[in-house]
């Protein structure tokens, strides 16, 4: 039962992470998603996993962003996508997908649809899932640090300077 509270919570500072208005709390939202994570992995019986993901999920990322952000500032700046939302949708659902495909063994386990193996045995002895999410969170970490720190689109007009007369 706890681990669907951790899940419920997880997925609650995830969503609040993306949703956010402000980029200081989109990062202390993903603080708090990555620390759940780090709790969840540790009541799975990995605590030096979970140890890895609390100080670096949870401790350089967020020290990383608000750093980020503080240099950067919080501009409100009219935001382009530069994917159309119908199509990021369609790579959402593939990429969930796909992740559900590759991972359908510790799915299965989870279920319990195995007999004799459960999920934490399932999850820590192929630990594919750990090698992906491990992935996506560095992609994650440094595109979206890349992205705090890039500079205005080389195509956006700068603003007009006017220079005043001095009669």
């Amino acid at each position: 039962m706890s681990y669907i509270f951790l899940g419920i919570g997880l997925l609650v500072c995830a969503w609040q992470a993306v949703r956010s208005s402000r980029l200081l709390h989109s990062a202390l939202w993903l603080a708090g998603s990555s620390a759940l994570t780090a709790l969840l992995i540790y009541m799975l019986g990995a605590p030096e996993v979970a140890v890895i993901e609390l100080s670096v999920g949870a401790g350089l990322v967020t020290v990383l962003f608000v750093f980020a952000i503080n240099i950067a500032g919080e501009e409100d700046l009219p935001v382009q996508p530069i994917v159309p939302r119908p199509l990021a949708w369609f790579l959402v659902v593939l990429a969930v997908g796909l992740l559900g495909w590759l991972n359908r063994d510790v799915l299965i386990a989870f279920v319990g649809m195995i007999p004799g193996e459960g999920f934490t045995h399932v999850l820590w002895s192929d630990r594919q899932l750990d090698v992906y999410l491990q992935i996506a969170l560095i992609f994650a970490g440094v595109l979206g640090v890349l992205g705090l720190l890039a500079e205005i689109h080389p195509s956006a007009k700068p603003a007009p300077v006017i220079e005043e007369e001095n009669g």
